[in-house]
């Protein structure tokens, strides 16, 4: 090995350091010398919206008239988030749950009919158990359509009269087939 060669390798050995455990940083709220309002946590930009935006929050302080849209909508959104794991009729034994996924517990129950609806809107953003949250992707008013269609599931569900109104929001019969009577 030349000289050079050998120079060459140990400036490059003597360069690896683990500096990057060290570098210089800000830690919010500490103070800084780089800015000139002495600060290291910069503004906001402005545009900038934050994650609980007042609109956001605005739209869950208070539920929305009950409409037959509302209901509707909130079907639309429980067979696409909501029925996979807790079945069209609101049961607990969709598709996912009939492949092996653990059964979530019926909205039919005592418990869930008796549960206030801040219940359902805060495990529908933040999940429960083995439920993902879906706050990133059900909007607020759409969390308020699914909690509207989850109480007329309630209300029909069971021991609820024929002629009951919530009954026309709640399907009569399941789309697809069990699994077991599936076609391969």
């Amino acid at each position: 090995m030349s000289v050079g060669r050998a120079l060459v390798l140990l400036l490059a050995l003597a360069a690896c350091r683990d500096d990057m455990g060290e570098q210089n940083k800000d830690v919010a709220y500490d103070p800084s010398g780089v800015w000139s309002d002495g600060a290291s946590t910069r503004p906001r930009v402005a545009g900038t919206v934050t994650r609980d935006a007042p609109l956001r929050v605005i739209a869950l302080a208070e539920p929305p008239e009950v409409t037959p849209a509302l209901l509707a909508r909130g079907r639309e959104r429980f067979e696409i988030f909501c029925a996979p794991c807790h079945g069209f009729d609101g049961t607990g034994d969709g598709r996912v749950v009939q492949r092996g996924f653990p059964r979530p517990p019926s909205y039919l129950s005592e418990r869930l009919r008796a549960a206030p609806a801040a219940h359902f809107l805060s495990i529908i953003a933040d999940g429960f158990g083995v439920m993902y949250p879906y706050g990133d992707r059900v909007e607020p008013a759409d969390r308020w359509a699914i909690v509207a269609y989850i109480r007329a599931l309630q209300l029909a569900g069971g021991d609820a009269p024929q002629p009951d109104p919530a009954r026309a929001a709640v399907p009569v019969e399941t789309p697809f087939p069990p699994a077991d009577e599936a076609p391969e």
